[in-house]
């Protein structure tokens, strides 16, 4: 029989009180994340994670890798792969970089895993509501974007993009011995500005506006992606994998993923995807 395990079994309540959000230790983390966020869309907190939650974690990742759906394309920041004639040659729609990398679907996962613990735990998702100061935050509904895992194998990357959820809350469970660096520019574009040309210097190689960060094992990033362009650097062939629990949230419930997205991620579609497409609405004019 699989154990059932507690939040306080994978994150130290003395340290990070998510159970007490009145006491002065859990709201000095919580002024501290929201400063970050507040600076430039991006908190880390670190060592959230017991080291005990980082193996048991990392070893259900492990068993579940072979359901991994691992892909390679080129890829422009907004995740299409087809030139597009209304725009120039040398333009952010049509640059396109290798994307190598891969995802563990949520339908992999089951209520007895600490992974799946963590990600619909209340106490941690009032910390990040209360940490990105918005009134709700729920699970992502979408039964294989919800909860993932995000695998780059030895000579991998996640190429330059944006997210179509405003916020992604990741867990890193397994560094890479080298490479594989979270790099982002703050706040890039917003719904009323594209900001094609600054994105194109960085898609040049001008690296003058990008923050790089050395997430370790157990660190908790809550990142405002929808507008900071970003990417995870290669893993080199003589490292290690890179594997990261990726815990997605919305601002409303019920929230199911675009299909064209799904499909590039995952391979595949489940009704629900189908369903929600014919009824969706979207929050922005972005490209994506």
């Amino acid at each position: 029989m699989s154990r059932q395990y507690r939040v306080d079994d994978l994150v130290d309540f003395v340290t990070f009180p998510l159970d007490q959000p009145e006491s002065i230790t859990y709201k000095n983390v919580l002024s501290d994340a929201r400063a970050q966020l507040q600076h430039d869309g991006c908190a880390v907190i670190k060592n959230l994670l017991r080291p005990t939650a980082i193996k048991i974690i990392s070893q259900e990742i492990v068993e579940r890798k072979s359901t991994t759906h691992f892909s390679t394309s080129s890829m422009n920041p907004y995740f299409h792969s087809t030139k597009t004639p209304d725009y120039p040659d040398h333009h952010p729609v049509n640059t396109f970089i290798e994307r190598s990398s891969g995802f563990i679907p949520g339908d992999s996962w089951d209520a007895s895993l600490a992974i799946d613990v963590l990600f619909r735990s209340d106490l941690l998702t009032n910390f990040i509501r209360d940490a990105l100061e918005t009134e709700a935050v729920h699970c992502y509904a979408d039964p294989l974007a919800g909860l993932t895992a995000n695998i780059l194998d030895p000579g991998q990357q996640f190429a330059w993009h944006f997210d179509t959820n405003e916020f992604a809350v990741t867990a890193m469970i397994d560094e890479a011995d080298e490479g594989g660096l979270f790099q982002y520019v703050p706040m890039i574009r917003n719904p009323d500005d594209e900001a094609f040309e600054k994105i194109q210097q960085v898609l040049d190689g001008n690296l003058e506006t990008v923050k790089t960060l050395e997430l370790c094992a157990g660190d908790l990033q809550i990142f405002r992606g929808r507008h900071s362009l970003h990417r995870v650097t290669r893993v080199p062939k003589t490292s290690k994998p890179r594997h990261a629990a990726i815990f997605a949230y919305t601002a409303e419930p019920g929230v199911i993923g675009r299909v064209e997205r799904t499909k590039q991620l995952f391979g595949r579609v489940l009704p629900a995807h189908e369903e929600a497409e014919r009824h969706r609405v979207r929050t922005d004019a972005l490209i994506d």
